[in-house]
């Protein structure tokens, strides 16, 4: 189980981290423009490195949605913009304003409330309808 929340963790980090690498490509680039632009981006070691952490993002994210169903998967990417935010402040000296702390306890909030919720406690709608997509079954003789 620790391993799964790892890599549910995972996913928000390193989107912040493709951030990251993306802001210090760009800043690298500068006004280029053009093939230029586009020569000195598949060259940048932070743009490439940007590529190879948004490529294990994608993997990882492949095996959260195989654990999670999608409704409680993808609010943990919310976590990104909490992070960013931090990051901004602390790596690249950028200002927050209260309503981006405001902003960032209301994203942990929904997040922490949407992985909480359970089948269990009251759902919104008839009970008795058929879904509208129907739920994806695997099966053995795949």
């Amino acid at each position: 189980m620790t391993s799964m929340r790892l890599r549910w963790l995972a996913v928000p980090l390193l989107n912040t981290l493709f951030q990251i690498f993306i802001k210090l490509g760009a800043t690298q680039l500068g006004t280029t423009e053009g093939a230029t632009w586009l020569s000195a981006a598949l060259t940048s070691h932070w743009i490439l490195a940007a590529i190879v952490v948004e490529i294990v993002c994608f993997f990882i994210w492949m095996t959260v949605l195989a654990e999670l169903d999608l409704s409680k998967a993808f609010p943990l990417s919310g976590i990104s913009y909490v992070l960013i935010i931090a990051t901004g402040w602390f790596v690249f000296d950028e200002p927050i304003v209260d309503l981006q702390i405001v902003g960032s306890g209301l994203i942990l909030a929904g997040v922490w409330l949407i992985a909480g919720a359970s089948g269990k406690t009251g759902s919104v709608g008839d009970h008795d309808a058929e879904p509208v997509l129907p739920h994806a079954h695997v099966s053995e003789d795949r």
